[in-house]
């Protein structure tokens, strides 16, 4: 801060005890703005403001660049495979999963091959695979030729689903197997199935306490 004589209006140094013009004593009630601090001040506002914008534009422009990327790496669903998508997704509509619905409708990539990124991380025996935050859903041939029924296959749209708002793998698997039967996915009717067995063997070894129940401690404790 600066001090303004209240005498005769000169602006004076803040270490001045009197003007140096008329020799009135300064007071505190002169102080005025250092217009050359607060210009720096400001100056440092808006240098940090544009530091944070360009690092905002930069991490956009390499994610969006990575999903092009994804995207031109990897094959489009055929329309008959096209068609078996929009069947299970219909299944998890009818069943209530509003959320999961919006997100595999209007959000969901779906491709037929494998992506890049995909190809080098490699993966195990599996369905499906999603890659978040890029929202690109991978069917493999074994969503549609294991999977016995439109049922199964929204069961693992469901999976995917979760992974599309970045669950991690148990997480998913514990939300997947509380709502089998809500979807009529139940042991007495697909016990023998693949799917089944995967996913039970895998929910197992992932969540055990989800299997802690009955007479020997290890039956199913979801209804």
């Amino acid at each position: 801060m600066r001090k303004k004589c209240l005498q005769c209006g000169l602006i004076n140094f803040s270490a001045d005890l009197e003007c140096r013009r008329c020799g009135t004593f300064l007071t505190s009630r002169g102080n005025v703005p250092d217009e050359t601090a607060e210009e720096g001040s400001k100056g440092g506002k808006r240098s940090l403001a544009k530091k944070l914008l360009w690092i905002a534009g930069a991490t956009l422009s390499v994610l969006f660049i990575c999903y092009v990327s994804l995207l031109a790496s990897s094959d489009r669903l055929a329309l008959e495979q096209k068609q078996v998508v929009y069947r299970a997704i219909s299944v998890l509509e009818q069943n209530g999963f509003t959320r999961d619905v919006f997100a595999l409708r209007h959000f969901a990539s779906f491709r037929s091959t494998d992506n890049w990124w995909n190809r080098y991380l490699g993966h195990r025996e599996a369905y499906a695979a999603t890659n978040f935050p890029f929202e690109i859903v991978t069917l493999y041939p074994e969503f549609f030729n294991v999977a016995v029924d439109d049922q199964e296959r929204a069961v693992i749209l469901l999976h995917e689903s979760y992974h599309l708002f970045g669950y991690g793998e148990a997480a998913t698997l514990e939300g997947v197997w509380r709502n089998k039967s809500r979807l009529g996915w139940t042991a007495e009717k697909y016990a023998q199935t693949k799917v089944w067995k995967n996913t039970i063997e895998l929910t197992r070894g992932t969540m055990p306490q989800l299997f802690q129940c009955g007479a020997d401690g290890q039956a199913d404790c979801t209804p």
